[in-house]
């Protein structure tokens, strides 16, 4: 398993991370208050590399009790084996969910923990594609008050950011009225010339998707996103071809044959490197999606996503989520600045992903026993 004189993996450490929200939050189907991260640290050659995915805290038994044997001993260098090695040992177990967000946050610390050793910044040692990587403010909760919502929206905007994203089917798509109040409201705060995407989290029926993104049209939104269910490849792909916003989904899918499914369903193509397999997979998605002429968003995580963004030319954008970027801030140094609504990673040359774990963070926000 191991190759003479290269540095291999000697060990992998998982924290579970619990975030409260700043207010209580919803979307079209889920509500929450807390945000748990499951952060990885992979050791070789006298470095440390870190990963992380967003989702339950049984991922981290995961990493730790089917996957860490997988990849201990394996060439630091050799990324892509160790993630066919992930893939192979839990054939059984079943990958989606919540083991291809562990399988995911093992291979964003093992590439981490590659260019660190190679003193790159991750961008660098993939080859950039890119200088800038574009992003959408994404926030606009159903549970915000007008004045939240507004406060949001123009805090993005005084950032220089001109693409915009809301929450809407509230209730499960019940609240079709104030869906579309909200819609119009956040288009006279942002007047005429920023780009306003919607995301329904699969909240709507088709009819009720027919509708509501007619509709929308009157906001000239260009983004609509889950119109419903992003399982519901039938509805999706109508939906592509009779409405006039783009039609986004793709944030669930755990592996690339997901991928490969949905692209006639869409008109571009989302995936999350903290859930589809990592960064391995996600570059992967990514060239699929050129292959049929589709453009690729990251979804969430923006300081995992950045460095594998610059690398890909079919990019659209990535979604500067505002949980994750509220705990991505607090939690690491070396975070990125959206400011002009773009972020240039790597600019620093800190090597890897570019960012520090502040310790007292990480110990203020431990998950208890």
């Amino acid at each position: 398993m191991t190759t003479t004189g290269a540095p291999t993996v000697e060990g992998l450490s998982v924290h579970v991370l619990e975030f409260p929200t700043d207010t209580p939050e919803a979307d079209g189907t889920y509500a929450w208050d807390l945000t748990t991260m499951v952060l990885v640290e992979a050791r070789g050659g006298g470095a440390t590399g870190l990963g992380y995915t967003y989702g339950d805290r049984a991922t981290a038994d995961v990493v730790t009790g089917l996957l860490q044997d997988a990849v201990v001993g394996r060439p630091v260098l050799d990324v892509p084996a160790a993630n066919e090695a992930m893939n192979r040992t839990v054939r059984n177990a079943g990958r989606p969910g919540l083991i291809a967000g562990a399988v995911s946050a093992i291979d964003i610390a093992l590439w981490d923990l590659k260019a660190r050793l190679l003193e790159l910044p991750l961008a660098d040692l993939f080859g950039r594609a890119r200088s800038d990587v574009p992003v959408y403010g994404s926030g606009g909760f159903t549970t915000y008050t007008d004045q939240r919502l507004a406060e949001q929206l123009e805090g993005w905007a005084d950032r220089g950011i001109s693409r915009f994203k809301i929450k809407i089917g509230e209730e499960w798509g019940t609240r079709e009225r104030r869906d579309l109040e909200r819609t119009e409201r956040a288009r006279a705060l942002l007047g005429a010339e920023p780009e306003l995407y919607v995301d329904a989290n699969g909240a709507y029926t088709r009819k009720q998707a027919v509708r509501i993104g007619r509709a929308l049209d009157d906001a000239d939104v260009s983004w609509f996103e889950e119109p419903v269910s992003s399982d519901d490849l039938v509805g999706l792909t109508r939906l592509r071809h009779t409405v006039t916003a783009d039609v986004a989904a793709g944030e669930y899918g755990y592996d690339l044959p997901y991928f490969a499914r949905m692209i006639p369903a869409v008109d571009c193509l989302q995936a999350d490197v903290t859930r589809c397999g990592g960064i391995t997979v996600w570059l992967r998605a990514a060239a699929l999606a050129e292959a049929h002429g589709l453009q690729l968003s990251g979804h969430c995580a923006p300081h995992v996503h950045a460095h594998a963004a610059a690398a890909v030319p079919n990019l659209r954008h990535l979604e500067w989520f505002h949980d994750h970027v509220r705990i991505e801030n607090l939690l690491f140094d070396g975070t990125l600045d959206p400011s002009g609504g773009t972020l240039r990673p790597g600019l620093s040359g800190e090597p890897g992903l570019g960012l520090t774990i502040r310790p007292d963070v990480a110990d203020r926000h431990r998950a208890g026993g």
